[in-house]
């Protein structure tokens, strides 16, 4: 029976740009949405950018922008590229908007009503100098067990022991370097406790029913060994967020408001009017508790315990109906190993549209993917051969070997019948695809891809068997070679079909050619016959290796990378979200000896003093055309001249125009390099994991321009 369902994809945090790891689940849900559709099911499809938090805070502060002028840009770029990896949301909102605060505030005041929310004194660092509590990724430390140094301010990651930033021997604030005072404050908790039993019995029966992986399951399960314990919901100011109603100065924390964009998301689009047969009152049949729809979440297994513990039971709390899948995805990696800045395989989604076609990445993905939590390895090597043997090679080369006879034979039509030894075989093909709906709903693409490519296969054999080059020859065979082409290009239009969630552009192409448009998989189940089709058109192209290098090369950092400073915090979502862990985690497992990290080497003075850092006045700073990670400055270098030197922290400052006058350090001494955008005479120094995540290093204004830094 058709189904109606709200399929969602986890939010972008609006504090980055979109990369091939943000890539493989937008993608993994498209695939799943395109595919529930053609199989005769309606689905609203619906994302959003997660807006809110400290870290959106800090980094709009930096930039001289308010938040709300950050996010706006953000989400521009989120937006456009994922359109053009061909993910094509219904709607894509953003979690600070009047329909989040609304809805929050709704399921908020019913957990109120309902008695699960308790207040009580939370005793945390608070930096005097920024006035401001400190999220415990904004703080470091030596850790109290195993006294390793320059440990944040909730897990230690030498010993792997988690402990509460109080208990840090010589805290310092990273956002402005103060040491913190312990100050206490009024939290609001929601009390887990009071949805654990209905907890339990969702995951299993959620289990049960195929809408939670096992490991997910048993992973869940170390949460409920000493009991849950209260979720720590509130945030003080100053905050980038939503005012928690009738307590001022308290502020929602990024993942309660963040889920519940979903349904803010969903909201909009009833209300847009542009989706037909979508209305108004349609959003309060999904919500509403016991709803006969589906909401199907796709999310990574960093993010699991917010989508199946902390948001069902707000849900539950509020009598609004719960999540009837949450699937989770692995990390990717690239070559094996974690994306790197400095080898180039940190990609960004944009870098790589720029050099690469998006569905050959949703064919390679696809052909990873799996219902499991296991991580998926871009293997360039192998992503480059699978494009070109078998969306080039198998697919399309049916195609391109068959297209130019019709035209040239039988006035671009395909034959009015098929003979019973032909019809046998398509039907037989039809038949073993059909398993592809299956597949694709359970997510395993993977599967689905090995048995296209089988029938691909033998499609070609067919093809190759009967050589239609050679019956071209012989006018007496014409019958015969227009049997073979039809046949061929029903192949070639039973595998588009299937495809099509996959490589939704490459396969449009393909319908194009076939002067086709079929919506629904079941148009598979007779063949094409008695059709004109249109003249063949290059559908899709090898990659070149050196697309490759390219894309590569653009993806590295254009200056030797800057080592990461010890007072600088990741920006990123999944570290402020580790904010809430301590509260409810179970026994953190300690690394073994051999897992942690060398001490580091040392230098001696004179080492140091081989460096020739300097002060630097910046007198111009501009964009540089041709890269989207450079920046062009020009110092005044004070006795040493004005020096041009390229920096690669355009993503970290996307006004440069801001940095005029800003004092900074760099290398004097660095021997000069010839890139071609011209001739970078240093370094300049700034402090950062990289990406949006650097921050330049300043002096005090009485530092003149040339000034050496000991």
């Amino acid at each position: 029976m058709p189904r109606e369902i709200l399929a969602t994809s986890a939010l972008p945090y609006a504090n980055g740009r979109i990369h091939l790891g943000h890539i493989v689940e937008h993608v993994q849900s498209d695939i799943w949405v395109r595919a529930m559709r053609m199989a005769g099911h309606t689905v609203h499809y619906v994302c959003a950018d997660d807006a809110h938090g400290t870290s959106i805070m800090l980094r709009a502060e930096k930039e001289g922008i308010t938040p709300e002028a950050l996010i706006d840009g953000v989400w521009r770029e989120h937006t456009a590229d994922l359109r053009d990896f061909g993910v094509a949301y219904d709607h894509y909102s953003s979690t600070n908007g009047e329909t989040n605060r609304e809805q929050t505030y709704r399921i908020w005041n019913a957990l109120v009503a309902s008695g699960h929310v308790e207040s009580r004194p939370v005793k945390q660092l608070f930096d005097p100098e920024r006035q401001m509590f400190l999220p415990d990724r904004f703080i470091k430390g030596e850790c109290p067990n195993c006294h390793a140094k320059e440990q944040y301010g909730d897990a230690c990651e030498v010993c792997g022991n988690t402990y509460n930033p109080i208990d840090l021997i010589n805290p310092y604030s990273v956002v402005s370097g103060a040491k913190p005072v312990a100050k206490e404050s009024q939290h609001f908790f929601v009390k887990l406790a009071d949805f654990e039993a209905m907890l339990k019995e969702w995951l299993e029966e959620r289990r049960a029913a195929g809408g939670l992986q096992s490991e997910v399951v048993n992973k869940l399960k170390e949460w409920f060994a000493d009991g849950l314990r209260s979720w720590d919901v509130s945030r003080d100011a100053p905050y980038f967020g939503f005012e928690i109603p009738d307590a001022p100065g308290k502020y929602f924390y990024v993942w309660v408001d963040a889920p519940i964009g979903y349904f803010a998301a969903f909201k909009e689009l009833c209300e847009s009017g542009t989706k037909p047969g979508l209305q108004a009152t349609d959003f309060e049949r999904f919500i509403r508790a016991g709803s006969d729809t589906e909401m199907i979440h796709f999310i990574g297994k960093d993010i699991i315990y917010f989508h199946t513990l902390f948001w069902p039971a707000m849900l539950h709390g509020a009598n609004l109906r719960m999540p009837t899948a949450v699937n989770v995805h692995g990390f990717l990696t690239v070559d094996g190993a974690k994306m790197s800045k400095s080898r180039g395989t940190f990609v960004n989604a944009r870098t790589y549209l720029e050099h690469l076609d998006a569905d050959w990445l949703r064919y390679y993905l696809a052909s990873m993917l799996g219902p499991t939590l296991a991580d998926i390895d871009l293997d360039l090597k192998a992503f480059e051969e699978r494009v070109n043997s078998h969306l080039v090679g198998k697919w399309v080369n049916i195609a391109s070997r068959c297209a130019g006879f019709v035209h040239k034979l039988f006035d671009g039509k395909l034959a009015n019948a098929l003979p019973a030894a032909e019809r046998v075989r398509y039907a037989a093909a039809a038949c073993k695809l059909q398993a592809c709906a299956a597949l694709y709903e359970a997510r395993d693409y993977a599967a689905a891809m090995r048995l296209i490519m089988e029938v691909a296969d033998e499609a070609n054999a067919y093809v190759a068997e009967n050589a239609p080059w050679t019956m071209a020859k012989d006018a007496a065979r014409r019958a015969e070679l227009h049997t073979v082409l039809t046949l061929a290009l029903n192949y070639f239009r039973l595998l588009s079909l299937w495809l099509a969630p996959v490589v939704p552009v490459t396969a449009a192409r393909a319908f194009a050619f076939l002067a086709d448009t079929p919506t629904r998989f079941e148009a598979a189940d007779a063949p094409l016959l008695g059709h004109a089709i249109a003249p063949f058109h290059t559908l899709a192209t090898r990659i070149d290796p050196k697309q490759i290098t390219a894309m590569i090369e653009a993806s590295k950092e254009s200056l030797a990378a800057t080592p990461p400073s010890a007072g600088t915090p990741s920006p990123s979502k999944a570290s402020e979200a580790r904010q809430a862990l301590p509260s409810v985690s179970p026994n953190p497992v300690s690394p073994s000896p051999e897992s942690r990290a060398p001490s580091p080497d040392f230098i001696s003075i004179d080492d140091f003093a081989r460096l020739d850092l300097r002060v630097g006045k910046v007198i111009a700073c501009e964009a540089v055309d041709g890269s989207d990670k450079l920046l062009r400055f020009e110092l005044d270098g004070g006795e040493l001249g004005k020096r041009q030197i390229f920096s690669g922290i355009k993503a970290a400052y996307p006004q440069p125009e801001t940095l005029l006058g800003r004092n900074v350090v760099f290398i004097a001494n660095l021997a000069p390099r010839k890139m071609r955008f011209g001739v970078s005479a240093g370094m300049i120094l700034s402090a950062g994991t990289g990406g949006n995540d650097l921050f330049l290093l300043d002096a005090d204004p009485g530092a003149q321009p040339g000034a050496s830094v000991k």
